[in-house]
């Protein structure tokens, strides 16, 4: 399970002003939305640790709607996903690629 402060998160201008409108109504799914920003808002030091059920649970999208997102976001090259071994819970770190470079995502 993902425990997250309540508190604040700064986001790029990018995010809301071009990614929010790609993903949503070019791609239309605005699910890969919600879970890029529970991805970036868990990410402390440029990581978020994630089960699909517990991104599941923290956004109230569905386990397969989470996979299908997440998939998206990686093709688009949003986030980068790593797993130490099949069954354990991925790793994400949320990519921007509009910021020279791709870096990490600094909450």
């Amino acid at each position: 399970m993902v425990a997250m402060a309540i508190g604040s998160i700064s986001l790029d201008r990018y995010v809301v002003d071009v990614l929010m409108r790609d993903l949503v109504g070019h791609d239309r799914c605005p699910s890969a939305f919600v879970v890029y920003l529970a991805i970036h808002a868990a990410a402390e030091e440029g990581r978020a640790l994630f089960s699909y059920q517990a991104m599941a649970d923290l956004t109230g999208l569905s386990k397969r709607t989470c996979q299908n997102a997440v998939a998206l976001l990686h093709r688009r090259g949003l986030v980068d996903i790593s797993r130490k071994g099949g069954t354990d819970a991925a790793e994400y770190r949320p990519l921007r690629p509009w910021d020279r470079g791709g870096q990490a995502s600094s909450a």
